[in-house]
C-alpha cells in the first residue's frame, strides 16, 4: 500500500525560465515557464534514485490551467522524468501545465508497483496542482512508450486510481504517445522482472483487457516510424474501443517521426503532435472529436 503525500515538505528548486516559441499561427512569442523540481509525492518513504519525485512546469502567473501528468518511457526498466521537459516546453507556452513523474523501475520492483506509483503521482497532482496554478478538475494522463502504456492502463482500469483514493472521473483524458497496449503479446519478449512469467498476470496488466465504453477520452499519438507491431496495436485498440462503444477515442499518426523523435520533436514550432495534444486539452469538456 501507499499513500499520497499531502504536504510540501520536499519542494525543491523553483525556477522561472523564459523561452522563445512559435504559436499555432507561427507567430514568434516568448513565455515564462515556472519549474518546481524534485517534489516528493509519496508519503512515508524515500525511494532510491529519486523515483518518488516529480517536476511541475507551469505558465508564469498560471491560474486554473489544465494540467497533464506525464510518465517517461524506457520499458519500465530505465528512463527518468527529464523526458517530460519536451512536452512541457511544447505545451506550457500554450497555457497547459505539465507534471513529469519518476516511478520505481524493474528489476527493483515488479508489476503492479509501477502503476501504483503512477496513480500516486496522479493523485498528488489532483490534490495539489491548484497551489501551482492548475485546475484539479482538468488533469490528464500522458506518457511515452512504457509511460504511455501506464497512461492508457490507468484510464482503462480504474482500480489503480481508486486505490489511490480517486474516482475514475478524476481523469479528464488520457494521451498515450506510442504505447504498447497488448501486454500478453509484448511480455514474452520482455524481462520477466517486469510482469513475471504468468500469462494471467500479463492479461491483468494489459490495457487490452479493459476495452469497453464509458472510459475517459483517449487520444493515441504515434509515429509513422514506430515499429509495425506497435502501430498495429494502437490502431487495433482504437478500433476495438470504438466498436465497444467508447465514443471519445482517436488515433493520430505523425509523419516523419521515429519512436524517439515523436516526443523529442514536440518542441519544434507547429509540431503536429504538439498541436494535436494541445487541441484536445484546450477543448473544454475533454471530448475527442
Amino acid at each position: 500500500m501507499f499513500c499520497v503525500k499531502r504536504g510540501f515538505l520536499a519542494i525543491g528548486l523553483v525556477l522561472a525560465v523564459v523561452i522563445p516559441f512559435s504559436d499555432a499561427e507561427g507567430q514568434s512569442a516568448r513565455a515564462e515557464i515556472e519549474v518546481h523540481r524534485d517534489i516528493d509525492y509519496i508519503d512515508g518513504t524515500d525511494y532510491a534514485d529519486a523515483r518518488d519525485r516529480l517536476d511541475v512546469f507551469m505558465p508564469g502567473e498560471a491560474s486554473s490551467v489544465p494540467t497533464i501528468v506525464f510518465f517517461h518511457g524506457g520499458g519500465l526498466v530505465n528512463g527518468d522524468k527529464a523526458q517530460g521537459e519536451f512536452l512541457a516546453k511544447a505545451l506550457v507556452p500554450r497555457g497547459i501545465g505539465v507534471v513529469s513523474a519518476n516511478y520505481r523501475l524493474s528489476p527493483t520492483v515488479e508489476h503492479p508497483a509501477h502503476l501504483q506509483d503512477a496513480a500516486a503521482a496522479f493523485a498528488w497532482t489532483v490534490a495539489h496542482i491548484a497551489d501551482f496554478g492548475g485546475n484539479p478538475e482538468e488533469v490528464y494522463l500522458a506518457g511515452h512508450s512504457a509511460g504511455a502504456y501506464m497512461a492508457a492502463l490507468l484510464a482503462l482500469d480504474d482500480s489503480y486510481i481508486r486505490e489511490a483514493g480517486l474516482a475514475k472521473s478524476a481523469i479528464h483524458g488520457s494521451i498515450p504517445i506510442s504505447p504498447f497496449l497488448y501486454v500478453e503479446e509484448v511480455a514474452p519478449d520482455r524481462p520477466k522482472t517486469v510482469w513475471g512469467t504468468d500469462p494471467a498476470v500479463w492479461r491483468q496488466a494489459s490495457p487490452s483487457s479493459y476495452i469497453s465504453g464509458g472510459k475517459p477520452p483517449l487520444l493515441f499519438v504515434y509515429a509513422d516510424g514506430d515499429a509495425d507491431w506497435r502501430r498495429e496495436q494502437i490502431t487495433r485498440a482504437a478500433r476495438d474501443l470504438e466498436s465497444a462503444g467508447q465514443s471519445s477515442v482517436k488515433a493520430v499518426e505523425i509523419a516523419d517521426r521515429t519512436h524517439a523523435s515523436v516526443v523529442e520533436r514536440l518542441v519544434e514550432p507547429d509540431d503536429p503532435g504538439a498541436l494535436q495534444i494541445a487541441e484536445i486539452v484546450l477543448r473544454l469538456g475533454g471530448g475527442v472529436q
